[in-house]
């Protein structure tokens, strides 16, 4: 499972002319479910959302998490994540779940993220979305649940 995080001071996602979820400071997660994917990467792609210190202290350092800032999260699918650009000019999805098996694990770290007490808004799996974002720092993470395996 990968995930992007951004500190965001806002963010919002729009279907069609429809706004849909809208946050406030907090952050900005994009999700990809990988094939190989299990609920082992769900609990850490959560505990890393929840956990993360990228918010800045009275010292301008990063040591508090959104939990400890009391922020929002605002949790998008985005299967693009396993895009793989080596070859060719069109990229690969191979390693993309399929969209049941990814649609549960994203409901599943949804759930997670909750569960950690956390505030969460989401993105409409599996539908063209327009998201808008007021990134703050800019401060944006790669977490790549592989990488620990």
């Amino acid at each position: 499972m990968k995930a992007v995080l951004q500190r965001v001071n806002s963010a919002r996602v729009q279907v069609g002319c429809d706004e849909i979820s809208r946050i406030g400071v907090g952050l900005l997660v994009f999700v990809g479910v990988g094939k190989d994917d299990g609920p082992s990467d769900v609990e850490f792609i959560a505990r890393k959302i929840s956990e993360v210190r990228v918010f800045d202290d009275d010292s301008q350092r990063m040591t508090r998490s959104v939990t400890d800032v009391a922020g929002e999260v605002l949790i998008v699918s985005q299967f693009t994540l396993y895009g793989d650009c080596r070859r060719g000019r069109r990229p690969s999805f191979d390693g993309a779940a399929r969209p049941d098996q990814a649609r549960l694990y994203y409901e599943m770290l949804v759930t997670k993220v909750r569960e950690n007490g956390l505030k969460v808004k989401t993105g409409e799996f599996q539908t063209k979305m327009k998201v808008d974002l007021l990134n703050d720092g800019p401060v944006t993470l790669l977490i790549d649940s592989l990488k620990v395996k």
